[in-house]
């Protein structure tokens, strides 16, 4: 079943005899030469149809009117249907019609002025084969007239070439398109005849009426030239002339009074129909004075078409006034394009509308009294230093604020903003509300929109836009940044103008505005970044804000060190490492400072934003401010380990009393030191408080502080390890200064009892009995060593090896002298005395160094033999470190 066609769309729905429209509908025939008829309003608009598919067509109204349906006619699907309607009229234009154009008024015959002759509108010939050009838009390669040279494609010359027009116009057209094109033409040449033969057919009766009539005509005039002659007018003629002369004799006074009545009228006519024009000087001065320029512009240009090259003396007067008076125009307009503050697009009108006004008046004298060379620049230069003023007015309110009384009171209540984060909110408000308004006005000017004539100035511009920039940093840097750089950029840049007052600036109040400053300059930075701005401008801003990143990220590190200082108020005394014996809560304390410090700084200034770059980058200033913060907040640890190995109160002693069992030893002393509990709280000696900060030491050196790079990397920075590594010998110095401290506390009172407890009650080596247990002197020696280590490992088994050594040493080398000092031994002194060397030695063997072991070889050595002593000295050894073996088993305990 064939598809009858189907009308659905059309567009435009309404127009006037010979408009294009588009129709889009359905089944409008496969190709071209299906289709057969197509009507608009009942009007047959076949011949300019241009088949596009089976969908389009496109076409031109005749000559209708009022509404209809559009038919489509195929060959296979006969008389189509149509949803919807074309609207045809016919267009008027008159004096009171409105138009979108100046439609000039016909001139008077008896006033010659200038008229602009309108160019005849274009015509476009029609394809004579009905085919679309689509496909043929690209030039034939080869230049047609050296094919035909005496030819020509166009169909209205005498020289037509078929070839030509197919070549121009049809090189891509199938073959097949262009059999159906010759077929259309075709029919519109019969249709043509047809339709000449059908008039004659139908109107027969009419045209032999005129050939009669013409005949009959032709009869009568032969007669009557045979009756009267050749000239048979001339007594007619001459009585015309003769009744004309008589009639203007009688009317004479009449046609004069009508001559002045014509006159009167048509003078007050012209006033009447020109009243526009007197009017005008008037009109303009009001509009002007209202700050209506846009209908002075439109009036002067209208003005200007009608009567521009008028020759009428009067008309010409009223023009040189009008000219007065735009000219005094334009003079007001350039001073309220430099009035400030106004908006962009205010400003953008009052341009175009001086350009314009210059541009006519100049275009119709030639030259102009008052030229202004360039008011879209001088606009640009308005808001520029009207941007630069304003910045510089805020800074000196703001400069003097500073200085006010209540100023410092202020800047300690954490509820009141600060002056200083006061004028950085100002500034920043400023640069993201203004300078948008000159950089679109400068881009305005350099597109073409505000200027008419001459090349734009894009140097100046440029140098304009750096130094409002430049100026805007300035300011923010002078008020944000540390004084010695706000007196080098006040020298380099802003010289002369007043300086922020010196005052030191609390890390409470860094810490809370500086973040905040820094949130308002990067939304105003990304402000400028959506204007397009060039890169060198943005630069500026850039660097600002990595300034203010690397003062905020000191800033943070400071205050973290500040709480560093106080650790050792939160000292506890509780060990808390697992895996440390002797390590307090201290490390994770500083671990809990670095992390929250790291985490502030990420959210605040580590993490760049847009166009910023990584503030840690290798051999950046921001990573040697990190390094450099890192370090001394180390250093700071160290201090406070050191602080709280030497800080004592009232109550511990100012020396290591004198443990001899002999002599006195205080009990009360000894009880506290063998306690061993991990959690003294306040009872905690200051021994113990020693042991534990040289514990932390070697901590932080082996364990915390090479631990503290993970920190960093957990969060993509990266290690600062010149500072891990230098903090590492720091707190080995300091471990060396307490582990000094500590091995001289306890070795001078140790050492000190071995002598008066070896001659107590007269003692004398060549006065000894025979005896098999060991000297008071040694078996105390023995004890102190015990209890020495006894309150080491109940701290930190690590430290027994670097406490002891030392302390062994010190005893086996007192040990030697006082052997040497010895002038005389019997033979039971001599053995007793190498028994007590020899279960010494063996007692602290583990602990002995090269030294300790030669002081022993030395004191041995100055104890004379005795013959077959080596036996029984074994012997009892032997049994005496069987009594002793309790002591002797702790010492023996090889430390971890």
């Amino acid at each position: 079943m064939v598809n009858r066609p189907v009308v659905t769309g059309l567009s435009p729905k309404e127009g006037p005899p010979g408009t294009r429209v588009t129709i889009r509908g359905e089944f409008l025939g496969a190709k071209s030469s299906d289709l057969v008829g197509l009507t608009i309003c009942g009007c047959d608009c076949l011949l300019s149809a241009e088949w596009k598919s089976d969908k389009k067509i496109i076409a031109r109204t005749g000559a209708a009117k009022g509404k209809g349906d559009i038919i489509v006619t195929t060959r296979n699907g006969g008389v189509g249907t149509s949803t919807v309607q074309f609207r045809a009229y016919y267009e008027t234009i008159g004096p009171m019609k409105e138009s979108a154009v100046w439609i000039e008024e016909s001139p008077m015959q008896s006033l010659a002025w200038g008229r602009r002759s309108l160019a005849p509108t274009g015509y476009i010939q029609e394809d004579p084969l009905g085919l679309s050009i689509e496909g043929n838009d690209k030039k034939f390669p080869e230049d047609l007239r050296d094919i035909f040279p005496d030819g020509s494609g166009d169909l209205s010359q005498e020289n037509f070439l078929p070839g030509w027009f197919l070549l121009e116009n049809h090189h891509a057209t199938s073959f097949e398109d262009l059999k159906a094109g010759l077929s259309y033409l075709r029919r519109r040449v019969e249709s043509q005849k047809e339709g000449q033969l059908s008039f004659l057919k139908s109107n027969a009766g009419s045209v032999i009426d005129q050939l009669d009539t013409l005949m009959a005509l032709r009869d009568r005039v032969t007669q009557d030239a045979k009756l009267h002659g050749k000239d048979q007018v001339k007594d007619l003629e001459l009585a015309i002339k003769n009744s004309i002369t008589a009639s203007q004799e009688l009317f004479k006074d009449v046609l004069v009074r009508k001559e002045k009545a014509d006159a009167t009228r048509a003078a007050l006519s012209a006033l009447s129909r020109h009243k526009f024009l007197f009017c005008l000087p008037n009109s303009v001065e009001k509009s002007a004075s209202r700050n209506e320029f846009d209908i002075v512009v439109n009036d002067y240009a209208r003005v200007k078409n009608l009567f521009g090259k008028t020759e009428v003396p009067i008309f010409k007067k009223v023009l040189e006034e009008v000219d007065v008076k735009i000219l005094v125009i334009r003079q007001q307009l350039h001073g309220k394009i430099k009035e400030m503050p106004q908006g962009v697009e205010q400003q953008k009108k009052l341009v175009k509308a001086l350009i314009s006004l210059e541009v006519q008046q100049a275009g119709t004298t030639g030259s102009s009294k008052f030229s202004i060379e360039d008011p879209a620049w001088d606009a640009i230069e308005a808001r520029a230093k009207y941007l630069e003023d304003t910045f510089l007015k805020t800074y000196e309110q703001y400069t003097a604020k500073e200085g006010a009384p209540g100023e410092s009171k202020s800047r300690s209540d954490p509820n009141v903003t600060p002056n200083r984060v006061q004028f950085c909110e100002e500034m920043t408000e400023i640069a993201a509300s203004q300078f948008p308004d000159l950089w679109r006005l400068g881009q305005a000017y350099f597109t073409g929109e505000l200027r008419a004539v001459g090349q734009p100035k894009p140097g100046n511009f440029k140098r304009i836009i750096l130094t409002v920039i430049e100026q805007f940093c300035c300011y923010l840097k002078t008020a944000l940044l540390p004084s010695n750089t706000q007196r080098s950029f006040l020298a380099g840049n802003l010289k002369g103008l007043p300086t922020w007052p010196a005052t030191n600036l609390s890390l409470n109040y860094l810490i809370t505005w500086m973040p905040h400053c820094l949130r308002y300059v990067r939304v105003s930075y990304a402000t400028l970044i959506r204007l397009d701005l060039p890169g060198e401008a943005l630069d500026i801003v850039l660097k600002l804000i990595d300034e203010l990143r690397l003062y905020c990220l000191s800033t943070i590190l400071k205050k973290a060190n500040e709480k560093v200082k106080k650790l050792h108020e939160k000292e506890t005394w509780e060990f808390t490492v697992p895996d440390f014996a002797g390590a307090t809560a201290l490390p994770s304390k500083l671990e809990e400072i670095l992390s929250e410090a790291i985490e502030d700084a990420q959210v605040i200034c580590l993490t760049p934003e847009v166009r910023e770059s990584s503030l840690l980058e290798p051999q950046s200033d921001g990573q040697r401010e990190m390094s450099k913060r890192i370090q001394e907040m180390l250093a700071t640890f160290s201090g406070v380990i050191e602080t709280l190995a030497l800080q004592r109160s009232d109550e511990d002693p100012q020396q290591s009393p004198m443990l001899s069992q002999l002599i006195g030893f205080p009990a009360a002393l000894l009880q506290q030191q063998v306690s061993g509990d991990k959690s003294w709280g306040s009872s905690i000696t200051w021994e113990h408080r020693l042991l534990c900060c040289l514990s932390n030491c070697i901590y932080c050196n082996k364990i915390f502080f090479p631990k503290l790079g993970t920190l960093f990397s957990k969060h993509g920075y990266p290690v600062p390890t010149i500072a891990i590594e230098n903090s590492r010998s720091t707190v080995n110095i300091l471990f060396s200064s307490l582990l000094d401290m500590y091995v001289e506390h306890k070795s001078d009172p140790l050492v000190g009892t071995i002598e008066p407890s070896m001659y107590i009650g007269r003692f004398q080596w060549d006065q000894v009995g025979p005896s098999d247990k060991l000297s008071p002197y040694a078996h105390e020696c023995c004890d102190n060593l015990v209890s020495v280590y006894s309150e080491i490992f109940s701290i930190s088994p690590v430290l027994l090896r670097p406490v002891l050594e030392p302390i062994v040493q010190t005893v086996a080398e007192e040990l030697a002298r006082l052997m040497t000092c010895v002038q005389k031994f019997n033979v039971n002194g001599a053995l007793q005395a190498k028994i007590d060397i020899h279960v010494i030695r063996d007692a602290v063997r583990v602990y002995s160094n090269d030294t300790a072991k030669s002081f022993f070889v030395e004191a041995l050595e100055a104890i004379p033999q005795v013959p077959d002593s080596e036996e029984r000295t074994q012997e009892s050894v032997k049994q005496i470190k069987n009594n002793m073996r309790l002591q002797l088993m702790c010492l023996q305990v090889v430390d971890p």
